[in-house]
């Protein structure tokens, strides 16, 4: 056989032979025109090489090798396109790793400049002129956790967790408030043993037992409350504005003045709506589960702001407006019922004044408190023999006798029963001028803490109420 039908035994559709694998002497197989059975579409994949690259050095003819070299094909239009292709995906990336680090950097910034104002308003005691005229610095720790609760909680009047802003917010800048709290301590005696045996007695700081026992249940209760919020994720109930309530909200006219009268005092609070058949047993459990645990949350939180706002001092502003009598300041009525009852009934006192809202209870409850203080500051004045015969005096029985003694006792027990009927009670005067005139830095800290947290919780309980009252409504009109 001749060399071209050797040829076309050994040859593959697209192939096109390389000048070393043909006979240099045989004229007739170079000049015959060889074809591809493959399309001319396809015509791009067959492996052929050029004799001269721009990339590689030029190399004589007498060392080429009977079989071309793979660093010698060159690039085809499909090559070209991937690695095009390729190169534009790079670009992306690297542009997007750039734009990311920007936005990193912008964010960064951001909370850089929001410290820096954080820092300045509690250096100038929130007075931006300079001149010495603002508050102490435990008065602003306390605004700054009172505003941010506003700033976080305000707007949220419904059952549903927080947006992932707010609670990294809230959580962000309560753990910069909290931190001074870590610098807060006290010294207490330690024994030390020293290397030649005697012991010797150190003084060492731990942090401040007040702090150090409520600091760390004020933030379980923190996250506690969270948990509720974000248990409320998948729910059957939902809301409506009022004054927007569409057919689709409710099921009748009559539910809808249910529904209204239910929120009259509160009318910016939004409605909760239920399906036409109810809540099912599941949810209405969940509901009642997640009420407990904040009606719980309340009470804690309510009896940790309670000790402290028993443990800071009176202000002498509040101890001398105190009117003299304290008669005076609550008037015959209650005056003569606790001065001659003999067995004393604080709730049966309250059933009978017939208290209408929370503003008369309120109004009460500092009528109550200041006349608390008169009698006591009486009792103290009527006994200041000298230090030792006032003591005596207070711890004996004669003094538990005593009608200041006990009209002062009266009162205070009054007050609580009538702070345990109204839990959502704002504070009284005498709560409020303490918060202004403290100057300790950590009870400023653990009150308006346990503060929001107390109304966080009074919120999270109202609004399950309001769901299981538009619940019980419907299935009452099922009925």
């Amino acid at each position: 056989m001749d060399n071209s039908s050797n040829f076309d035994e050994i040859s593959e559709p697209g192939y096109q032979p390389s000048p070393s694998s043909l006979d240099q002497n045989d004229q007739s197989t170079v000049e015959t025109p060889v074809y591809s059975t493959m399309s001319g579409d396809s015509s791009m994949f067959g492996r052929t090489y050029s004799e001269t690259s721009a990339f590689s050095d030029p190399i004589d003819d007498s060392s080429y090798s009977s079989e071309p070299s793979p660093s010698h094909w060159p690039v085809t239009k499909s090559g070209a396109r991937d690695q095009a292709i390729f190169g534009r995906l790079e670009m992306k990336q690297q542009k997007k790793v750039v734009d990311d680090k920007l936005d990193d950097q912008e964010s960064v910034d951001l909370e850089l400049e929001t410290m820096k104002e954080r820092f300045s308003k509690l250096l100038l005691g929130e007075d931006m002129s300079g001149s010495g005229k603002g508050v102490c610095t435990a008065v602003t720790i306390s605004n700054a956790i009172t505003n941010l609760y506003a700033t976080v909680f305000g707007q949220n009047l419904r059952l549903e967790p927080l947006k992932p802003e707010k609670k990294s917010m809230w959580k962000r800048e309560m753990d910069c408030l909290l931190s001074v709290c870590d610098y807060i301590v006290e010294l207490v005696p330690k024994s030390q043993n020293s290397r030649d045996g005697t012991t010797l007695e150190v003084m060492e700081s731990r942090p401040r037992s007040d702090i150090y026992i409520n600091l760390p249940a004020l933030t379980k209760l923190d996250e506690m409350l969270i948990e509720v919020l974000d248990s409320f994720q998948d729910r059957e109930f939902w809301y409506a504005e009022q004054g927007s309530m569409s057919s689709n909200s409710t099921r009748s006219g009559s539910f809808r003045r249910v529904i209204i009268q239910r929120q009259e005092d509160k009318w910016w609070v939004p409605v909760p709506c239920v399906p036409p058949d109810g809540l099912s047993e599941k949810s209405r459990k969940h509901l009642r589960h997640k009420r407990d645990c904040a009606y719980q949350i309340h009470k804690a939180a309510m009896a940790i702001n309670s000790s402290i706002l028993a443990e800071m001092e009176i202000p002498h502003t509040y101890m001398a407006s105190l009117p003299k009598s304290g008669r005076a300041c609550l008037g015959d009525t209650i005056y003569r019922y606790l001065y001659t009852a003999d067995r004393f009934s604080p709730d049966h006192l309250l059933d009978c004044l017939n208290i209408a809202s929370e503003h008369e209870a309120l109004e009460l409850a500092d009528q109550v408190e200041a006349s608390m203080y008169t009698w006591r500051r009486k009792a103290c004045l009527s006994h200041s023999k000298s230090s030792w015969d006032m003591v005596k005096d207070l711890m004996s029985d004669i003094d538990r006798t005593d009608k200041n003694h006990v009209l002062a006792e009266r009162a205070e027990t009054l007050l609580f029963c009538l702070k345990q009927r109204y839990p959502e009670l704002s504070q009284t005067s005498l709560d409020t001028c303490k918060i202004q005139y403290n100057r300790d830095v950590g009870q400023a800290t653990l009150e308006s803490y346990s503060r929001v947290l107390e109304g966080l919780a009074f919120n999270i309980v109202a609004w399950i109420d309001d769901v299981l009252f538009v619940d019980k409504s419907v299935r009452t009109q099922d009925q």
